[in-house]
């Protein structure tokens, strides 16, 4: 097991349809191709004798390394310490665009900076999560690794006097290289899937030109941010996170670019997060809009309205959307489990597809009704079509929303009738009344109006528990859940009602640790599922969130600070924190990055009220 790296001890590159994970050992540990959702090539990550890598680290087996991010860029920079001199790798991926194609490059520029260096090189793919046989064909100008549907080629970066690369070929199917650099001496390889050609020989200048394009296109798209208050530099990490988890051809985001991370080391939480989920994704507008990033949100609201449409008036059990698609909008997630994998650090069973994609979620339908509103605020408008399945999808929730689900946390203990679920309808109802009313458009105003006040009803009846003092997770339960930090959010109730605030201090003592937050206590809500977990990132953000507007700030303040303390090397948050500290689930996040802007500009704007003082 000591070869697992800590799952934080990653940085993450993409070009806006695929990623990889770089280990501060400068290993590609994680890496599908040609999408997020497709098969690994490298998934050294989930079984690291047979998942497959590329490493590259110097030839002294003595050494130190440090990692960082060129500023305001994706371009991900490993530095190794010798005796004998300092050298780096230089990991990118240049910028596909918004077209889909099988055509994705990995580029690992190395460099001496000092004395000299001998990088050793190994190249170890191991096809559709190692499942599929390749082979291997060297030459004078690098290599290609060919298996059923998928090649890879290895293209050397070098001047025409340098001498050739002593390379040897390992089990006839792997690659090892030996690249010897003096101080100042820059030199590389570039690997591509569904290449043009055969491997060629690639001039140091025009490897820095690619270097160039691709830095310059990361501080042009970043200097649309808005943001310019006290968690700049963090904030805008995210913010270049978020985008390279974003498939560029549909605007979708992926829940994170990883699978089968654990929730617990050893444990059986470890899912496939590659998908793109209404709740999460819907989330990402607030976020982009805050920012400024409206071109983001446009083309996520596109793809969102596309899915409304696409099973408008259908009788589906679970409704016209469904909780998770894949990046293009397919909706074929099958779940299986990748039986020869070991899982990370043994943590079996390693999962692909989501089972998760076939529950019942009612929360999703107020999750993009609010997108959809606070969208239509911005400047980004429904269409006439878009309106008509709008209200089509009002209709089934009209019949359906007085029902149990699975829930927010996608548990799979049986359906529960989850407070949260409720409130998010309450949420549907509220926004699609008030963009009719706004902008004239025909809707069943009546009925939205009669569901919408009868879910209020029926929460403050149900939903709230008297002796706790406080709204619980499912009617019929005393549970608490971090879901519902969300209430004084979307308005359902205001932050200074003495029945949040009540609500709030409950969670003050069961669900916080320290600065960190608890989703609920599985032990006393059990969600069919063994073991335990840590805390959840995105709670934890949102309750920074929910101090801020209940009046709390400097408490709110002193929880964000101590929480980014929590961040990798780079700033990047996976899912969930351990008692130990370690990051555990699937990394980066996106839902915590969302959340960590959200409450950065939500607390933000709070000192700066307090600041100004009355008046």
């Amino acid at each position: 097991m000591a070869d697992y790296p800590l799952i934080e001890n990653h940085g993450l590159i993409g070009d806006l349809q695929t990623a990889a994970l770089v280990t501060t050992g400068g290993t590609i540990d994680w890496f599908c191709c040609p999408r997020f959702d497709s098969p690994s090539v490298f998934g050294a990550l989930l079984d690291w004798e047979k998942g497959g890598h590329f490493s590259v680290r110097p030839a002294d087996d003595t050494y130190t390394t440090k990692q960082l991010y060129l500023p305001d860029t994706a371009i991900l920079v490993t530095r190794f310490m010798t005796e004998s001199g300092a050298g780096e790798v230089v990991d990118f991926m240049p910028v596909t665009g918004g077209t889909a194609t099988d055509r994705h490059c990995l580029v690992r520029m190395l460099r001496c900076v000092r004395g000299s260096m001998t990088f050793r090189i190994e190249i170890a793919p191991r096809f559709d999560y190692g499942r599929r046989p390749h082979t291997l064909r060297a030459t004078e100008n690098g290599a290609v690794f060919s298996s059923d549907g998928l090649e890879l080629t290895l293209s050397v970066v070098r001047e025409p006097q340098d001498e050739r690369l002593v390379h040897s070929v390992t089990g006839g199917v792997d690659l090892r290289v030996e690249l010897a650099l003096e101080a100042g001496q820059q030199r590389g390889l570039v690997m591509m899937s569904a290449a043009p050609g055969p491997p060629r020989e690639i001039r140091v200048a025009e490897f820095q030109e690619l270097f160039d394009e691709t830095r310059n296109h990361w501080r042009t798209w970043l200097r649309q941010s808005r943001y310019t208050g006290r968690w700049r530099e963090t904030v805008e990490r995210s913010a270049i996170t978020l985008k390279l988890m974003t498939y560029a051809p549909t605007g979708a985001m992926v829940a994170a670019p990883t699978a089968g991370l654990p929730e617990q080391l050893g444990g059986e939480r470890n899912w496939d997060y590659r998908f793109t989920w209404i709740r999460d994704a819907s989330f990402s507008v607030y976020a982009l809009l805050g920012l400024g990033f409206t071109e983001e949100a446009r083309a996520f609201m596109g793809w969102l309205g596309d899915r409304v449409k696409e099973k408008a008036g259908s009788d589906s059990a679970t409704g016209p959307l469904n909780v998770m698609y894949r990046v293009d909008g397919s909706s074929d997630l099958y779940e299986e489990t990748l039986e020869h994998w070991e899982g990370y650090q043994g943590s079996a069973p390693v999962r692909i597809g989501n089972g998760a994609a076939d529950q019942l979620q009612l929360d999703i339908y107020g999750e993009a009704l609010d997108s959809i509103s606070f969208a239509h605020a911005h400047g980004i408008h429904l269409d006439v079509q878009g309106w008509s399945s709008l209200r089509t999808l009002l209709d089934w929730l009209v019949d359906h929303w007085d029902q149990a689900g699975e829930g927010l946390w996608e548990t799979r203990g049986g359906r529960q009738d989850f407070t949260y679920g409720r409130v998010m309808s309450w949420v549907a109802f509220d926004r699609a009344l008030r963009l009719a009313v706004a902008h004239g458009r025909p809707a069943e105003s009546g009925r939205w109006t009669a569901e919408r006040d009868r879910i209020y009803d029926q929460i403050l009846e149900r939903g709230w528990d008297p002796a706790r003092n406080a709204f619980v997770q499912h009617y019929g339960s005393d549970v608490l859940d971090s879901a519902l930090l969300r209430m004084p959010t979307v308005g359902f109730i205001t932050p200074d009602d003495p029945m949040w605030t009540s609500t709030l201090e409950a969670m003050d003592r069961e669900l916080v640790s320290d600065s960190l937050v608890y989703r609920y206590n599985p032990e006393a809500s059990p969600d069919g599922l063994r073991g335990s977990e840590g805390t959840f990132s995105l709670c934890t953000f949102m309750y920074v969130d929910a101090l801020a507007r209940a009046g709390r700030a400097d408490q709110a303040r002193l929880v964000l600070e101590k929480m980014m303390t929590y961040a990798n090397h780079l700033g990047l948050y996976s899912e969930e924190i351990a008692l130990t500290g370690r990051q555990l689930g699937n990394f980066p996040q996106a839902f915590t990055h969302l959340a960590l802007i959200d409450a950065a500009i939500t607390l933000d704007a709070t000192l700066n009220r307090t600041r100004q003082g009355p008046g």
